[in-house]
């Protein structure tokens, strides 16, 4: 998921570099959120792993 985030953030860059403003805000905002995901599914799965071995 973080490989996405990261696509969609090089998207964003290439996008405003040309121009393309509705885009590269677009493409921004869904790599915000997958990364957001991410950290989320990141902290969930080190605190269960925490808690199977205790």
């Amino acid at each position: 998921m973080l490989s996405w985030a990261l696509l969609f953030f090089i998207v964003a860059i290439v996008a405003a570099v040309f121009g393309f403003g509705g885009i590269a805000s677009a493409s921004a905002g869904i790599a915000q959120v997958l990364f957001f995901i991410f950290l989320v599914l990141f902290v969930v799965t080190l605190i269960m792993r925490i808690a199977r071995r205790a």
